[in-house]
């Protein structure tokens, strides 16, 4: 293909990304966060890698591509390119692409069997493009036990995290089994975390008036019969679920008793359940009205130039 054929055609190839990036951020209106990028130090903070191995080269497959290190603004989550100033860049790879042009490897970091992006987020953003199946990689492993397949989005990622953190909390203290609960679940990672420090800590305090240390077993169930189901037969007596819909009850447990501790710090007193059940609702509830008005109102603030400070 000659030099103006190849040109023309990369101009073509940019314009069709360009909208195909247009049409994926309006099919999530009101959902703007899917078609954001994956960050990898997003996937750090809840995975808290224990270290990094070098590899070396290997031939890694593009779908496995979930995100970027740092260019996770310039692209959306299918890697198309988000903004004009991104073209010249996009097509000189796109070019070199259509001329047979062996071009260096890229660059990535995997995690949990899927890749982001070190360098080199052009040449995967061309190649996703083109349906290029198998990339060269220089590949640097962050070693964690968990495995992910690959989403197009955060939270699909966040869905796989909080399933694997359910499995190693309910194995590690048989939970399900010596409470018959199986219904502890998050929309948020770290929260089992949280509820097994909630019981250490209710066993500590129980121990503190017995003779005999009680067994991890009687401490579960004491937790659960004497802390955690009182809050959530008051937080479902107030009926406040209703606005918060894709919520769980088990995370408003942890954030209505997160809320009542730091009122305890504030206040130096303590203060009934139902009343800071009532504060907390009004404080932290938001109708779907109100987060549909929000994100209509980021989307025309974004289109009229203004930027957030």
């Amino acid at each position: 293909m000659a030099d103006i054929g190849i040109a023309a055609k990369s101009e073509e190839d940019f314009s069709k990304v360009r909208n195909k990036a247009l049409v994926n951020s309006l099919q999530h209106f009101l959902s703007p966060e899917e078609t954001k990028l994956i960050s990898l130090n997003d996937i750090k903070e809840m995975l808290h890698p224990d270290n990094e191995v070098y590899v070396g080269m290997k031939t890694v497959p593009v779908e496995k591509i979930i995100g970027s290190e740092g260019r996770y603004n310039d692209f959306d989550n299918l890697f198309f390119p988000k903004h004009s100033h991104l073209k010249n860049r996009w097509l000189n790879i796109d070019k070199a692409y259509m001329r047979g042009v062996i071009l260096p490897a890229v660059t990535l970091y995997e995690i949990g069997g899927v890749y982001f992006v070190r360098d080199g987020n052009h040449r995967v953003s061309v190649a996703k493009a083109r349906g290029v199946e198998f990339i060269d990689a220089e590949v640097t492993s962050l070693r964690t036990e968990i495995r992910l397949t690959p989403g197009k989005s955060m939270d699909t990622i966040i869905k796989q995290i909080i399933a694997y953190e359910k499995r190693n909390f309910y194995a590690m203290t048989n939970y399900g089994d010596i409470t018959g609960d199986w219904s502890l679940d998050f929309t948020t990672p770290g929260q089992y975390d949280v509820i097994y420090n909630h019981i250490l800590t209710h066993k500590y305090y129980i121990n503190l008036n017995q003779v005999e240390e009680i067994s991890m077993t009687d401490a579960i169930l004491s937790w659960r019969n004497m802390v955690y189901m009182p809050v959530i037969d008051t937080i479902v007596s107030h009926k406040i679920m209703k606005k918060f819909k894709r919520r769980t009850l088990s995370d408003l447990y942890v954030w209505l008793i997160k809320y009542w501790d730091e009122l305890k710090k504030g206040l130096g007193e303590d203060i009934p359940l139902d009343n800071v059940l009532e504060g907390f609702e009004k404080t932290y509830s938001e109708t779907i009205g109100a987060k549909i008005k929000n994100n209509l109102k980021k989307v025309w603030l974004k289109r009229l130039g203004f930027k957030k400070n």
